[in-house]
């Protein structure tokens, strides 16, 4: 039966302030008796990476913590792949449902941010604040460290600190991320810079699909306001360049950027050419293997890139995050209402959310010869190589409405109602027996 007395209160200190860090801030402070901080090694708030994608489970997860009204974006349906170097279309993707509340939309990563980032109660965000070491005090918690000297203790810690999370390292210490041999490079071009371009779409989100290469093209705005395109490039095979190849957005000259895509059909090269000096930013692909626990000293706990460094090729990466913390909230919420503590929560939060991402590690296994295929650098034989990706679903080819349906149907409220009713069948159980 739950407990009819208040909890202590609960201190908690996420460190990280992206999706996963601010969803976070949100949810767990919707708690009662919580003392919720959030630490950020950044001095603002940053919006790295330009676009991002927000699907079905995506927009669910952002209706829960009360943030989706200020987010809003351009529908991805459909989403046409084109041949890279002749500019046919292989595929036109499927058509685009305006009644559907939830379809899939890209929107800038910074409107996701400062929608999120509102709702985070005032003083809660704490920048220039670089966590370096966690010490375990056994029943008092946890002292985290700072790169500025400064110290503090928190009853739970958690890492949305992201791929090379160093929350991880003190749970894995012998944790290893290895780069993929991918590469990407993003930026936002104003429409205006390039609606003079012949057969480029500013209306639909389009793939141009190359050999070991591509472009992912796509308004961030509503069409009846819009006023620029995400243009992301990516190229597979690249080498890694010791103190270069790095994960995070590094600045990077046009030069680099064209010499990988010039032989792309003209218009797109022209694309190219209208960013300005500057504007890109470069991201290398790492991963890591699945992790089974994504607790630690039943009081550290793992959320968002953090949990799960697969290496993406999914494209909900910010959902994970904000459903990650979403069922953290509920598992320490439910957790206190029958009187068990911090370590019974995570336990529970690792029993959801592990298998999920479990599953997802599992499916990217199934995708290898796709991903494989589309990753072949040479060109002879591509057309034909490409006709056959686009003809069947796979990471490497076309998505159809059903594809990655458990990811992106999913729904995270009726995940959790399904183990309340799970778990509550097992109680009735043993008290019946």
């Amino acid at each position: 039966m739950p407990s009819s007395t208040q909890p202590e209160v609960l201190s908690i200190a996420i460190i990280g302030s992206g999706p996963g860090g601010l969803s976070a801030g949100i949810a767990l402070s919707q708690l009662p008796n919580v003392y919720v901080r959030i630490f950020e090694k950044a001095p603002a708030i940053s919006d790295l990476g330009g676009g991002i994608s927000i699907n079905h489970n995506g927009w669910k997860v952002l209706e829960y913590l009360g943030a989706r009204k200020a987010v809003t974006g351009a529908a991805t349906v459909p989403t046409v792949q084109r041949n890279a170097y002749t500019g046919e279309v292989v595929d036109p993707g499927f058509k685009h449902n305006p009644n559907d509340l939830y379809q899939a939309r890209r929107t800038r990563r910074s409107r996701l941010q400062n929608a999120l980032y509102t709702e985070v109660p005032k003083n809660t965000v704490h920048f220039n604040k670089k966590l370096v070491t966690l010490e375990n005090l056994e029943e008092k918690g946890v002292r985290l460290i700072f790169a500025d000297g400064s110290q503090t203790t928190a009853d739970i810690v958690v890492g949305g600190d992201g791929i090379r999370s160093v929350v991880r390292q003190h749970i894995y210490p012998d944790y290893k991320i290895n780069y993929v041999g991918s590469v990407g490079w993003r930026t936002l071009v104003p429409v205006s810079a390039i609606s003079h371009i012949p057969d480029i779409s500013l209306t639909v989100t389009n793939w141009w699909r190359g050999a070991g290469s591509a472009i992912y093209m796509s308004p961030v705005d509503e069409l009846s306001n819009l006023e620029h395109m995400e243009v992301s490039c990516r190229s597979v095979n690249e080498p890694e360049v010791p103190g270069e190849t790095v994960s995070w957005g590094k600045p990077v000259g046009n030069e680099k950027v064209l010499s990988r895509f010039q032989d792309y059909y003209p218009p797109m090269v022209e694309v190219l050419k209208q960013v300005p000096e500057g504007g890109w930013k470069e991201f290398s692909g790492y991963a890591g293997p699945f992790i089974e626990n994504l607790t630690g000293w039943g009081k550290l706990v793992l959320i968002g890139d953090a949990s799960h460094p697969s290496g993406g090729g999914f494209g909900s990466g910010s959902a994970f995050a904000m459903e990650d913390s979403w069922i953290l909230a509920r598992t320490i919420e439910y957790s206190r209402s029958i009187s068990g503590g911090v370590a019974d929560a995570l336990r529970i939060y690792n029993s959801i959310r592990a298998p999920y991402y479990k599953k997802m590690f599992e499916f990217r296994e199934t995708q290898q010869l796709s991903l494989k295929k589309s990753g072949q650098k040479s060109r002879e034989g591509f057309n034909e190589r490409l006709r056959e990706l686009m003809s069947k679903d796979g990471l490497g080819g076309r998505r159809s409405s059903e594809f990655l349906e458990f990811v992106y149907g999913s729904d995270v409220k009726k995940v959790w109602e399904e183990y309340l009713e799970k778990e509550n069948g097992s109680r009735s159980g043993k008290l019946s027996s």
